[in-house]
């Protein structure tokens, strides 16, 4: 496992428990993806109306911590529950109590004490879905929107080499006001 970030160090899907660790990104990290999907599609079945690749790992060019992150958006939203037992089949643990409103968490790693995906499960086809989209889209399609949130990833990591719930909320203003100004730009194409 590694121990520091060396920026052109590469670095494979899998992180400690609460260690924060930014990685030069990897293009291995679609195809992971890619069969992580597969895998989540015939578990899952027609409970997932969409399983999406957000997160750093997701944006070429970002650094990211070496964890896979996975949307499911489910409808109605109580039918997460009918995910618990195919996604423990594959290896998830449920994390109860993840401490991100609307979003059922589950993670998988190669142990207990790593991650090298995390599962967000949320409603589908509501702001909630489209916004955590919308803002790996803007990452993706952004270069000075990608330079400012990897200067804030790596601010967050610096301040918080361990304790993810630090490290998430020492960028949250940053991601909570993107995804406000992406709202407001959304909101009069979804109004009726």
């Amino acid at each position: 496992m590694p121990q520091a970030a060396t920026p052109g160090t590469p670095i494979l899907l899998g992180l400690k428990n609460d260690v924060n660790l930014l990685a030069d990104y990897d293009p291995s990290w679609v195809d992971a993806y890619a069969e992580e999907k597969a895998r989540l599609d015939v578990a899952l079945g027609d409970v997932a109306k969409a399983i999406e690749h957000f997160g750093s790992t997701s944006v070429p060019g970002m650094r990211a911590k070496p964890i896979l992150d996975i949307i499911v958006g489910v409808s109605p939203f109580g039918d997460w529950e009918r995910c618990k037992a195919p996604l423990e089949s594959l290896g998830y643990d449920f994390v109860a109590n993840a401490g991100i409103p609307r979003h059922h968490i589950f993670g998988r790693g190669h142990d207990l004490t790593e991650r090298t995906h995390i599962l967000h499960i949320v409603d589908y086809d509501t702001e909630e879905w489209s916004l955590n989209l919308a803002f790996r889209d803007a990452l993706r399609t952004d270069a000075a929107l990608r330079t400012k949130y990897r200067a804030e990833k790596e601010r967050a990591a610096a301040a918080a080499p361990e304790g993810r719930a630090r490290y998430t909320a020492l960028k949250s203003s940053f991601i909570s006001g993107m995804k406000s100004r992406l709202a407001a730009i959304m909101r009069p194409f979804t109004s009726a």
